[in-house]
């Protein structure tokens, strides 16, 4: 057998033995008044583990609005953005989105973790330093890792061991500083305490990168986000449009000289196939549908709220102001146990394992929509109660 083979059937039979072990699954996803459901196998769940936290997936408007860019501006954008795949609603949803979130300029990517891939490696150099989150998404850490900067963690939202960290470093002048985090975190559903974060930032001349793919279009006035709702503005700000948007990409946005310098030099926007015109077309509507209808996060908090009342309080949930409520088991065969317990009752509630946590912090990770309803909220805490108490007590 190639040695390539065997490495990778022993490396699958230890993940298979740990209970890691990761499988897709096949789903369908139903429209109009059912649109908070899928379908697997021929049965039906409600669906808790979506990240389109609006709704707008689903949306007509939104599904309309791409039927009408498709009609005018084809399929595909065709080139990369400096070639020929740079096309009007490309420029038109990086102006909304500047004029919205207050920056010079914005940037479209084909995903979150591309654009947080090109602004690492592209604005980092030898002598800088990055200081990250330890909860920081994937993308974050391995191109801080990767890039050409000393890449430093500090503990999860602890502002103060920030503030030693850089008290340490003796800043030379052909020194950059970058402090990231993210706006929401997406596996505990916390926020970052971004107003003492953006204080330090100031105090210790260091640049503040916030990514907050699941904050925008969730939290703050008109949805703006997490650092319009902590009163503050980050030196960039990278946002996603597969959470709250429904749909797909990123954007950075930041000022005119970071905006020409990402153009230039950053190799994930330069080699890449821009995203379709029809796409960015679809997303400057739902650009204005978050703007327009702050219902949809009103019931978010209405749904969040029915959740917390009608939870064991027993139940290991983590209290979150965002759609994100992680119950944390701990044990990865137990959250495994308890997931699928949850589908035999309909419900569809992921069960997230390490290495995507940390050991023996395995959770169920639910996620709200405004596609729930009430009687929704009422049979999962329902389900979760009995089911929970079962594995504890039984």
């Amino acid at each position: 057998m190639p040695l390539f083979s065997q490495r990778f059937r022993h490396a699958l039979a230890e993940r298979d033995k740990q209970r890691l072990y990761r499988s897709r699954t096949c789903l369908s996803r139903k429209q109009g008044n059912d649109s908070g459901h899928i379908s697997a196998d021929q049965q039906s769940f409600v669906n808790f583990s979506s990240n389109d936290y609006l709704g707008l997936a689903q949306s007509p408007e939104i599904i309309e609005a791409w039927q009408q860019g498709l009609s005018l501006y084809g399929a595909g954008s065709g080139a990369s953005p400096l070639v020929t795949g740079y096309h009007s609603p490309h420029a038109k949803l990086e102006a909304q989105l500047s004029e919205w979130l207050g920056y010079d300029r914005a940037l479209l990517f084909s995903s979150g973790f591309s654009a947080n891939q090109a602004l690492l490696f592209t604005l980092l150099q030898k002598h800088d330093s990055v200081y990250q989150d330890k909860l920081n998404h994937a993308s974050l850490m391995e191109a801080g890792m990767l890039s050409p900067a000393m890449m430093k963690r500090f503990p999860h939202n602890d502002i103060d061991a920030l503030d030693r960290l850089l008290d340490k470093q003796i800043l030379e002048s052909n020194q950059a500083r970058m402090v990231i985090t993210e706006g929401v975190f997406s596996m505990d559903g916390d926020c970052s305490p971004l107003k003492a974060l953006r204080r330090v930032c100031d105090k210790q001349k260091s640049w503040l990168v916030v990514d907050d793919a699941h904050g925008c279009g969730v939290l703050g006035d008109e949805g703006k986000g997490s650092c319009a709702a902590s009163g503050i503005k980050a030196d960039i700000l990278v946002i996603t449009f597969g959470k709250a948007f429904g749909l797909q990409g990123a954007a950075i946005l930041c000022d005119n000289d970071t905006a020409e310098y990402l153009i230039q030099f950053a190799r994930h926007f330069i080699y890449s196939t821009a995203m379709p015109p029809a796409q960015a077309y679809a997303l400057s509507k739902a650009c204005e549908v978050i703007q327009q209808q702050p219902w949809r996060r009103e019931k978010l908090t209405a749904l969040s709220d029915l959740f917390t009342q009608q939870l064991d309080s027993a139940i290991p949930l983590q209290h979150t102001i965002t759609p994100i409520k992680p119950i944390v088991i701990g044990s990865s065969e137990q959250t495994i146990a308890i997931s699928g317990q949850l589908k035999h009752r309909g419900l569809w509630v992921g069960a997230i394992r390490p290495p995507t946590v940390p050991q023996n912090t395995a959770r169920l990770r639910v996620t709200l929509t405004a596609t729930h309803n009430d009687k929704d909220i009422r049979l999962l805490a329902a389900s979760l109660n009995e089911v929970i108490n079962e594995q504890y007590n039984g």
